[in-house]
């Protein structure tokens, strides 16, 4: 079966191309903006750009001369500070590349779609465990541009022969390879990495909430069981007649920022202690997937722990730097 990863250059992209190698036929679709040819090796590689208005062409073109069966839309902006200061281009990248890569499914009959979407859609959910069925508030433009993103996917699955999922992911971290490294500092665990490594104390943004430690609990899911799940998703759309569906993609188990830092500090070594300063506004206690959905309908199951996803994460650092 040949997959064509859109953004397959990228972090989490990188670890999906290289799972689907092991499988069968991949090909990538990536402008190479923030991607790196040093994740995919020798993958087929298009360097196109998606929000063109010349790209429907050239998706049909790879998607005919591959013969693709499937497409996992991985292409995106992703930064959600930059979002706040520049709304217009996440709307108009995140949703335009989408819609090219359906015209372009649409026009050559490929099937089939796995959508990367976020739990950045739930914006400051009430529940502390989050279900697919809750509502969706979004509290800043890259939460929004993923949910206008869903609705898209949706309403052309309902109009046209494609079938698709969307995959809501939580907080992805961890590295499956050194060379798959998340390079950029916009995370928990990349940003006290790149604190840590500088020898500044890691941040934790309140200590006062109604939890365990006082620290914000989240669900963290590791990159390469993330990548796994998409594979999994593709088995899910082969077998099932139904024309969309929304997945959470997480573990199901929170873990504390303090839980966290401490497992980073420990693998590092360090003996720094972590600050704590002010609350971030809208920040809520406590977001952790209800997984019950993914569990009855994949075959797919997170092996990994937060100790696995900070020690990969940091082992991947060190290497970069030699």
């Amino acid at each position: 079966m040949s997959v064509l990863v859109t953004g397959g250059a990228g972090y989490i992209g990188g670890h999906i191309v290289r799972l689907l190698r092991e499988r069968g036929d991949v090909v990538v679709v990536d402008n190479f903006s923030t991607g790196s040819r040093d994740r995919i090796g020798d993958v087929p590689a298009h360097d196109i750009d998606l929000t063109a208005s010349y790209a429907v062409n050239e998706l049909r073109h790879v998607l005919r001369t591959h013969s693709v069966e499937a497409v996992i839309h991985m292409a995106a902006l992703k930064q959600v500070g930059e979002s706040v200061e520049q709304p217009l281009r996440y709307y108009r990248e995140n949703t335009q590349t989408l819609a090219h890569v359906l015209e372009a499914m649409e026009a050559e009959s490929v099937p089939l779609l796995v959508f990367s979407s976020s739990a950045a859609v739930y914006g400051s959910p009430e529940s502390g465990l989050v279900r697919e069925d809750d509502p969706t508030d979004p509290v800043n433009p890259y939460g929004a541009s993923k949910l206008v993103g869903e609705w898209l996917v949706r309403d052309v699955a309902r109009s046209t022969s494609i079938r698709a999922v969307s995959l809501r992911y939580f907080n992805v971290a961890g590295a499956g390879a050194p060379e798959l490294a998340d390079t950029v500092p916009a995370n928990l665990v990349t940003l006290a990495i790149e604190a840590v490594t500088e020898g500044r104390a890691p941040k934790i943004f309140g200590d006062d909430y109604d939890t365990s430690d006082g620290t914000g609990i989240r669900d963290y899911v590791h990159v390469q069981d993330l990548a796994s799940a998409h594979i999994a998703a593709i088995e899910y759309l082969r077998g099932s007649p139904a024309s969309y569906s929304v997945f959470n993609i997480g573990t199901g188990r929170g873990a504390s920022v303090r839980e966290v830092l401490c497992e980073l500090l420990d693998v590092s070594g360090s003996d720094l202690t972590p600050e704590v300063i002010e609350r971030r506004p809208g920040d809520p206690a406590e977001v952790v997937a209800d997984t019950s959905r993914v569990s009855a309908n994949f075959s797919w199951t997170p092996t990994h722990t937060v100790r696995d996803m900070v020690e990969s994460a940091w082992t991947a650092r060190a290497h970069s730097e030699r």
